[in-house]
């Protein structure tokens, strides 16, 4: 059996940003429930030198948004990193949700062997298109909904594997 690229691709990033806004809601229940304004959850970090909240939710949604329009081909939608308030976070999941649903099968399948370079603080990387899914953008992308879900969780969120993981 094999699994195409827009397999592993869109429905894997999809239902990371899924599960990512669902962490949050319940961060948002137990920060009200404790009084903690929207800024004071969103500019939460784990330790002082790692972004805050709000940074790997925008990170995590420009991997995924980014990750698949470059594996289509075409140039990514551009959010800006504005945020304040967690309505905001919440529709900046939703707006990155909605765009990479709209990529097709036939714009990402095939996309195993496209070229893709990025220009980093640190260099240029360069990538085929599926060592540029499976070694950079899905690690990325685990990695900043993982570090929101640890800021919520250090919080004193209610959260386990489950909520993480998601019903399948």
């Amino acid at each position: 059996m094999s699994i195409s690229m827009y397999q592993v691709a869109v429905p894997v990033c999809v239902r990371a940003l899924g599960n990512l806004a669902h962490v949050l809601k319940k961060g948002e229940q137990h920060a009200r429930s404790k009084n903690v304004s929207d800024e004071v959850l969103l500019q939460t970090r784990l330790i002082p030198d790692m972004l805050p909240l709000i940074k790997q939710i925008q990170i995590a949604c420009d991997m995924a948004t980014r990750g698949t329009a470059r594996l289509a081909g075409v140039e990514s939608q551009s959010f800006e990193d504005n945020e304040t308030t967690l309505e905001q976070a919440y529709s900046r999941i939703e707006r990155s949700i909605a765009y990479i649903k709209s990529f097709t099968p036939e714009q990402i399948d095939g996309s195993e062997t496209r070229a893709i370079h990025l220009k980093m603080r640190n260099g240029e990387m360069h990538f085929e298109g599926q060592a540029y899914l499976l070694h950079f953008t899905l690690p990325n992308l685990f990695f900043h909904c993982t570090t929101a879900y640890d800021i919520l969780r250090e919080a004193g969120t209610d959260i386990g594997k489950t909520d993480f993981i998601g019903n399948a």
